[in-house]
């Protein structure tokens, strides 16, 4: 009898090592945290910029604009404001555990190109620390379409 019991008492004592082990272990790898990626639509036209971060099913993390940052009309489409609604964005992103984005540019449908607020909310939002996986123009591309104004001469300027 004195025997079986000094045997139970050795294998509770080797399992609670093994448990202790086992808890060692586990502390020493710690759960990688999944990356949340979003995606950043960036609309640029040269009179405003406006930045909209979804997740992937599309609900809006953040949507911040260059009037919500200034109260000079002129300046909601300089590069300067763009910086400061990246650090907006940004702080709003990091409150969500957002780490890498999906960046959609967009300009107005058939200008040249974008405007200057989109390079620099990019720039801003990598030196934050994001991780940008892609980034895309979505700009409309007119085909067609109604007659534009200005008669047969055309506009004369």
């Amino acid at each position: 009898m004195a025997e079986e019991e000094q045997e139970v008492h050795a294998n509770i004592k080797h399992s609670e090592e093994i448990e202790k082990a086992d808890k060692e272990e586990k502390s020493d790898i710690k759960k990688k945290e999944k990356d949340i990626e979003a995606v950043l639509n960036i609309y640029t036209s040269f009179n405003n910029t406006i930045a909209h971060v979804t997740d992937a099913s599309g609900r809006t993390i953040s949507k911040v604009s260059g009037g919500m940052v200034t109260k000079h009309s002129r300046l909601k489409a300089n590069p300067t404001i763009a910086m400061f609604i990246a650090k907006r964005i940004s702080e709003n992103m990091k409150e969500k555990g957002v780490r890498s984005l999906y960046v959609r540019i967009r300009a107005k449908t058939g200008s040249t190109g974008p405007g200057p607020g989109a390079n620099a909310i990019i720039k801003s939002l990598s030196r934050e620390g994001f991780k940008i996986i892609n980034i895309l123009d979505t700009t409309r591309v007119p085909r067609g379409g109604p007659k534009k104004k200005g008669g047969r001469r055309g506009r004369r300027v």
